[in-house]
């Protein structure tokens, strides 16, 4: 009898999977995405051919001491994309026009190891190909790394970005990063302006799947009333970890596998244990259900739609040709690198005295 149950459940699985696959008009196929003028599949093909490899060597001594900065990195790369575009302008340090991007509460939980992992790659990388390859180009790879060096997918990513000469203003950081308060209504809304649809929205949460949560961004939730649509259970071990609104505290956003890429953290949402509300009104809102539902028994599904959804995001107002610079120090702009300008003096010299 219990072997004819499981038996059944397995099949409402596979048939729930195929319906809603079929539904959403999804292949097994990987997708094509256009990609914008100025980026390209081959951009350092002739510049800096190793790139890929030097790229995911490096990442791969990092991850093998703390496979936590994955999450940080892809992070990472969502932030600088979504706030005036994927320019590695949230790498920038403050200067005398203001507070960098870094300093706007959204970006102040993030691992500032992710930063010094960025710049360590530029000064490898432009070591061994000259300065050729862009912070911001940096940051994308690091991110599809992150993911296939945790478990997910790899794929692919156009290149060719420019690195931002500005960075933005407090409020339009805040004005385009959604809150972890965020209901699906919010998310659809705001991402709709950045031509990312609800597949889309759904599939990028679903960089949720590794990383941590701090208190402050979940227990609204918990406190001074729980949350109807979180489980009981889950919401007792939640406030072992944070025993108050403000504990300074952190928890695992996937409390199935915390540290792999993988589909689990969808079906923690149909488990009603999803972090944040901006990740369990996914499965609440009847508009997303069923994506949450498709990704949660179809894990080739969900990498398909991710990989989808992270090209499309990472061309978000690119710069490329003549529009900005390739930073010789991802934290500093070159026009107020005194180190830079140096050498570049230095250059003019040594080709003067040629001439």
């Amino acid at each position: 009898m219990a072997s004819t149950f499981a038996s059944l459940c397995s099949l409402l699985l596979i048939v729930s999977s195929v319906l809603v696959s079929s539904y959403f008009g999804v292949s097994e196929a990987q997708p094509s995405v256009p990609v914008v003028k100025g980026l390209s599949w081959s951009f350092y093909d002739s510049s800096c051919p190793k790139l890929d490899s030097i790229v995911r060597k490096q990442l791969k001594k990092v991850f093998k001491e703390d496979i936590g900065q994955a999450a940080g990195l892809l992070r990472l790369h969502f932030h600088d994309c979504f706030v005036q575009g994927c320019d590695g302008s949230v790498l920038l340090d403050g200067s005398a026009s203001g507070p960098s991007e870094q300093q706007a509460p959204p970006n102040l939980s993030l691992r500032a190891k992710a930063f010094q992992i960025i710049n360590d790659l530029r000064e490898i990388v432009h070591s061994k190909c000259g300065r050729v390859v862009s912070c911001a180009d940096l940051t994308a790879l690091a991110a599809r790394d992150a993911v296939f060096l945790s478990g997910g997918p790899d794929y692919e990513v156009p290149l060719g970005r420019k690195d931002g000469l500005n960075f933005a203003t407090r409020n339009e950081t805040l004005a385009n990063l959604p809150a972890p308060t965020s209901n699906t209504t919010k998310l659809l809304t705001d991402l709709a302006k950045k031509n990312l649809d609800a597949t889309d929205v759904v599939a990028l949460s679903g960089g949720h799947t590794i990383g941590l949560g701090h208190c402050t961004s979940f227990t609204g939730r918990l406190y001074p009333t729980q949350d109807a649509t979180m489980d009981k259970t889950f919401a007792n071990d939640l406030k072992q970890v944070c025993p108050a609104a403000d504990t300074n505290a952190t928890t695992a956003l996937d409390i199935r596998s915390p540290d792999t890429f993988d589909n689990k953290y969808y079906v923690d949402l149909m488990n009603r244990q999803g972090l944040f509300t901006s990740d369990q009104d996914l499965y609440t809102d009847k508009r997303t259900r069923d994506i949450v539902t498709s990704f949660a028994v179809n894990q080739t599904l969900f990498f398909e739609k991710f990989v989808h959804s992270m090209i499309k995001m990472g061309q978000l107002s690119v710069l490329t040709g003549s529009k900005g610079e390739i930073r010789a120090n991802c934290s500093i702009r070159n026009s107020d690198n005194a180190n830079y300008l140096s050498s570049v003096v230095e250059e003019d010299e040594e080709s003067l005295s040629e001439f």
